[in-house]
């Protein structure tokens, strides 16, 4: 890809549990085509991308569904995605749950270039909702029961010479995400997300669901100087709305494109490695003014704790 590229966001619309792989991927076909016809270099797809979001529903075990997960990547149903994707020369990010050949099972994206080839592989870290059978709810949480927690930590991949860093849905609100990433000279953050509209523990008013996600996006894009990409599912599954906002974050903290439906829709914008430059070059400039000799709660503490001590040399009483 040159300096300049045209990137594209797929938000697939509700996947009802009825639907089929090939069903779904013909839907992704079409959206890739739609992007290439607009002149894109790279699609994002969302998180889960092949199946309706099925950690909503509870299974006694977990092996129960197993049907939602796939053993190996490219498969039969998914090869006519790679196959219109090495057609037209177009490289793609695409989420979907993994079922290792030694039975692990994990919540995860990959990354392929323009030759088809998978150059990029990550397993999400930052998993939400619960691991427990709350059946008073309509619709439930459970990546905490489903999957294990990512270990290939976060790591930056080159796509047909740009560098692409990846997460998925709620790593996009930590910001030690995209410091990670940037710090490894990513040029693009790209993710995949399911968000329902009413999630388990998670209060507040619903107009806030769109102004967090987006909110999130663009203080990950500004922050480190980077374009964030996020593709979302969106309308109804299975009885359950999905939030939309699929959108684009310059390296300015500004949404620069955005779809306006919550059904199958690419959004486009053209991004420019080159902006990123004077952010990296002055307030974001880390070999300057990064100082991580003070950062070190960050990593010795997981949750919430006291104050640290005053040093003495504050001469302070």
């Amino acid at each position: 890809m040159d300096r300049k590229f045209i990137l594209a966001v797929a938000q697939v619309g509700g996947i009802q549990p009825q639907e089929s792989r090939h069903d779904v991927v013909a839907r992704l076909v079409a959206m890739l085509e739609q992007a290439v016809a607009a002149g894109a270099k790279f699609v994002v797809f969302p998180e889960l991308t092949l199946t309706t979001f099925f950690p909503r529903y509870w299974s006694d075990k977990i092996s129960g569904h197993d049907q939602y997960f796939e053993r190996e990547m490219p498969n039969e149903a998914v090869n006519p995605l790679f196959k219109a994707a090495l057609s037209h020369g177009v490289g793609f990010y695409l989420g979907y749950a993994e079922l290792t050949s030694d039975g692990h099972r994990y919540n995860t994206s990959i990354l392929v270039d323009s030759t088809g080839r998978i150059v990029g592989k990550y397993r999400k870290i930052h998993l939400p909702g619960h691991a427990d059978n709350l059946k008073e709810l309509k619709a439930q949480h459970l990546e905490k029961r489903y999957f294990e927690v990512g270990d290939l930590g976060f790591g930056v991949f080159d796509v047909d010479g740009v560098r692409f860093g990846m997460c998925l849905c709620n790593d996009r609100r930590w910001p030690e995400v995209y410091r990670m990433l940037s710090l490894q000279s990513a040029d693009v953050v790209v993710l995949g997300y399911n968000t329902p509209l009413d999630v388990p523990g998670w209060q507040e008013e619903p107009h806030m669901k769109m102004s967090t996600h987006l909110l999130s996006l663009a203080a990950g894009a500004y922050q480190n100087a980077v374009w964030v990409a996020a593709a979302g599912k969106s309308g109804t599954e299975d009885g359950t709305y999905m939030v939309g906002g699929s959108a684009i974050a310059s390296p300015a903290g500004e949404i620069v494109s955005k779809v306006i439906g919550d059904g199958d829709e690419v959004a486009f914008a053209q991004i420019d490695l080159d902006y990123s430059e004077p952010f990296r070059q002055s307030v974001f400039n880390f070999a300057a003014h990064r100082r991580p000799e003070h950062y070190g709660l960050l990593v010795e503490r997981v949750g919430r704790g006291e104050p640290l001590p005053i040093p003495k040399s504050a001469g302070l009483t």
